[in-house]
């Protein structure tokens, strides 16, 4: 009878075990990132009666005799299947689809979670809000930035940090140039500013010493003419101002007319306006300097509003200072006489300009097949403009064009069909704050700032584990190494057998509610069944009192 009783106790432990197990899965249904345990029963050692006995050459063998004593735990295991993923909408909320943990710092070591809803303390850092354990990062991204601190492995989220403006370097160009015949356009520049005297705009008769936009005019006074005429060649003339009291503005534009072969001069509504005597492709370009002891406000360069070309097709960017200020772009590709040839003009930029130093890229031209063939052609040129913007007057900007790949259809082309060439892209832009944060699927942080740039702030490290059911729980979903888990494995999303980063999700807890109800019910019928065991070991111990009597 003492055999049966201790077994049925033994029983009563075990299966009081397995109910503490289903009650804590059931307790964390909604526990983020639980992960449900299950329990297994193995025999207690057994009371041998007799040993078993070999066959001889008249008997067969016995078996041996033996009497369990009981049940016990063999083991309490996790199981660790993916939690189905609770969508959120929360740029802060990660979950892992596949294997890792976070890491996360807890001041003493590191610590390991699969729930990821983070948050930003008053410091900048990412932590678990309940804990204000801070989440650790990996790699170099954000470093360069100055978005983290290359001895620190905690990850700040700079929104205290303004991103720096930056000048644009580069524009990249896409699309296609139209192979097919188009109108001929004539060159046609104009000054920009309006010219007045008494607040009236001026024709050729009016005195220059009479417009608004002069001052201490004076005899012997000079204004250079530089630039370059039609066919390309070099023009560089002089207009000295004989007799200020009789100097008109029609003299200034006979100077500038005589300076040009191909191209006059003329003055419409206030502007000095140079227009080619023919259509077709031209390499016009004019700039006015005034010598002299007084002022003449002259334009720092002429915008061009018709280029000449065989064909023209005009692109528009905005494009950036180094002080972050915006200026629109406006250049045009021009089909020069050379086959197959184009150019590229700068025809204005808005803002405060002092200059364009050099506004033509020549000779972009293209091979047979419609690919991109390189500044190739006779007049082949660098691939760059040379911008002054007004407030860094003493440093001319270079900016880089990029038309593709030689033999490629990468960036431009020139094919039959319609023109869809456009500016797909600059590096600059102006100052700005981050505004969000989203994560990659490889766990990188992408932060947005307010002037629209994307950046990498950093990259959250994740830990694999050779056995991760071996880790020690140790409450508010955190868990440690243990002997049986193997050493943490540091790396990042979708590498070295970690899973995806899942933004804007948490992952829920895999307990199988209606599993865990027959759990219980198995845990009562265990639990019964050994209660009725010690009953009628009771009985008949009862019944053998009574014999005594």
């Amino acid at each position: 009878m003492g055999s049966a009783l201790l077994a049925a106790v033994s029983g009563f432990k075990a299966h009081q075990r397995m109910l503490d197990v289903a009650g804590n899965n059931l307790a964390n249904v909604n526990t983020l990132g639980f992960k449900a345990s299950r329990i297994t029963f193995a025999e207690l050692i057994s009371e041998t009666l007799a040993e078993g006995s070999q066959p001889t050459g008249t008997l067969g063998g016995t078996n041996p005799v033996q009497i369990g004593s009981g049940a016990g735990v063999a083991s309490v295991d996790r199981l660790m299947t993916q939690g189905g993923l609770l969508n959120t909408g929360r740029d802060l909320d990660m979950a892992i689809e596949g294997e890792g943990y976070f890491v996360l710092s807890s001041g003493q070591g590191e610590v390991y979670t699969r729930v990821g809803a983070f948050a930003v303390d008053s410091e900048s850092y990412l932590v678990d809000p309940s804990t204000g354990y801070r989440v650790q990062r990996i790699g170099y991204e954000g470093v360069t930035e100055g978005f983290q601190d290359p001895a620190d492995s905690n990850i700040r989220v700079p929104y205290d940090v303004t991103l720096p403006a930056k000048a644009t370097e580069n524009i990249s160009f896409s699309g296609n140039l139209s192979a097919e015949e188009k109108p001929w356009t004539t060159s046609v520049l104009t000054s920009g500013t309006v010219y007045t005297a008494a607040g009236a705009t001026v024709g050729e008769g009016t005195l220059l010493a009479d417009l608004d936009q002069t001052s201490g005019l004076a005899d012997g006074d000079q204004i250079t003419i530089t630039g370059v005429d039609r066919a390309g060649n070099p023009v560089n003339a002089t207009y000295t101002v004989a007799d200020a009291s009789t100097a008109t503005v029609g003299d200034l534009l006979t100077a500038i007319s005589g300076a040009y072969s191909g191209s006059t001069a003329s003055i419409l509504n206030g502007q000095i306006e140079l227009t080619d005597d023919e259509a077709g492709y031209s390499q016009t370009d004019i700039q006015l300097t005034y010598n002299g002891a007084g002022s003449f406000e002259l334009p720092n360069y002429f915008v061009i509003e018709s280029p000449g070309g065989e064909a023209v097709v005009e692109v528009n960017k905005e494009i950036f200072d180094s002080q972050g200020i915006g200026h629109i772009l406006s250049a045009a590709f021009v089909r020069t006489s050379e086959s197959n040839t184009w150019d590229l003009v700068l025809m204005s930029i808005t803002g405060s300009i002092e200059g364009l130093v050099d506004r033509r890229i020549r000779g972009i031209s293209f091979q047979t097949d419609g690919s991109f063939g390189g500044l190739t052609g006779s007049s082949g040129d660098s691939s760059s403009f040379r911008i002054i913007y007004g407030n860094d007057p003493t440093t001319p900007r270079t900016i880089t064009m990029h038309f593709g790949t030689v033999g490629e259809y990468d960036g431009m082309a020139l094919t039959g069909g319609g023109n869809t060439v456009s500016i797909s892209g600059q590096d600059g832009h102006a100052s700005g704050q981050l505004t969000t944060l989203s994560a990659t699927r490889d766990g990188v942080l992408i932060g947005l700032f307010g002037n629209g740039v994307r950046q990498q702030i950093a990259a959250l490290k994740l830990a694999t584990f050779q056995n991760p059911a071996g880790l020690t729980s140790l409450g508010n979903n955190y868990c440690a190494v243990s002997g049986n888990s193997g050493d943490p494995v540091p790396t990042r999303g979708l590498a070295g057998g970690a899973g995806a980063v899942r933004n804007g999700a948490l992952e829920k807890s895999n307990v199988e509610v209606a599993a865990e109800f027959v759990n219980l019910i198995q845990a009562q019928n265990g639990f019964q069944a050994n209660a009725r065991t010690i009953r009628v070991a009771n009985e008949i111990l009862r019944e053998l009192a009574n014999l005594i009597r």
